[in-house]
């Protein structure tokens, strides 16, 4: 059974929670990504929740969680440090780290940072169509396919991207869920997105948009152009990029948005690499292929 509950952290944000199992059990964390929210991981919860304590928070600016107007609220150091506050408020330190930290997109852009700063905090991680940040940037730095692809970033970071991305029923949304992958997996979201979900995801879109297209807003990590070239300037250290945590890192491989690219030369930025290739499937692959992910999932905790 999945029960709700408000994270009220020591720096004054709140985020709202989805959460499973015994309090006291080993933890698994889920992080979501745009357009989304925690109540994708719900499959998760219910396959987890007779072993683990799982709790999937909505990030600062999505569902009920604190949103923040200022895009500036929106850096990283700001999400690494509700993540922490979160990880220790539930339990976990350095002698009982967080058994998995689970994350799609941008709720695996700040996993991947997390897990290189704070690697004594988790005994596993597992990334799901999220790039590395390193790999990610080489990609926007010198692909122009990759450069293409994410040009919908920079839609994104309009002052008027939420009140677009809101007009008639939301209609510039729902092609982000139709029109990410290619073939059978893109066509109405394989048949993943009935009109109960499509009812979930009005629900949070209505609750706001801002602190969304703020994560998008707030990050240098963006397609260059003529006004705003700001990413090929950037470098990452070594340490600042390299994550020591084992790692699983399932791709779905009719990803537009994320091409196979990004999964190139990854083991030279993650030393214990677990990767799963999945073809046919897109961006989506938590809705499209949950025993998959759940399978995978379970695989790694018992590595």
């Amino acid at each position: 059974m999945i029960e709700t509950f408000q994270a009220v952290l020591p720096h004054g944000i709140t985020l709202s929670c989805r959460a499973s199992g015994p309090v006291g059990a080993p933890l698994l964390v889920f992080l979501h990504g745009f357009p989304e929210a925690a109540f994708v991981w719900d499959g998760m919860l219910e396959h987890f929740g007779s072993r683990y304590r799982c709790v999937a928070p909505n990030l600062r600016g999505f569902e009920q969680s604190t949103a923040p107007a200022a895009p500036e609220a929106y850096r990283v150091k700001h999400l690494l440090a509700d993540l922490d506050a979160l990880l220790w408020q539930l339990g976990a330190s350095e002698s009982n780290p967080v058994a998995a930290l689970i994350a799609h997109d941008w709720g695996g852009a700040v996993a991947w940072t997390y897990a290189a700063q704070h690697p004594v905090m988790l005994s596993r991680l597992v990334i799901i169509n999220s790039p590395h940040p390193a790999t990610f940037l080489r990609e926007l730095q010198h692909s122009p396919h990759q450069q293409a692809a994410s040009a919908y970033m920079n839609f994104l970071c309009r002052p008027d991207a939420e009140a677009l991305l809101a007009e008639n029923d939301f209609a510039r949304l729902w092609p982000m869920f139709t029109n990410m992958g290619a073939g059978d997996a893109a066509r109405e979201g394989g048949g993943w997105l009935t009109d109960a979900v499509r009812d979930r995801y009005r629900a949070v879109w209505s609750a706001g948009l801002t602190g969304g297209c703020n994560y998008y807003r707030a990050s240098p990590l963006r397609p260059p152009t003529a006004r705003d070239s700001a990413v090929m300037q950037i470098h990452f250290t070594p340490e600042f990029v390299r994550v020591k945590v084992p790692t699983l890192v399932v791709w779905a491989e009719d990803d537009i948005a994320l091409p196979p690219a990004l999964v190139d030369g990854l083991d030279e930025f993650v030393p214990a690499l677990r990767l799963v290739r999945v073809p046919g499937a897109t961006h989506w692959i938590v809705h499209e292929r949950p025993q998959l992910i759940a399978r995978e999932i379970e695989r790694e905790l018992g590595a």
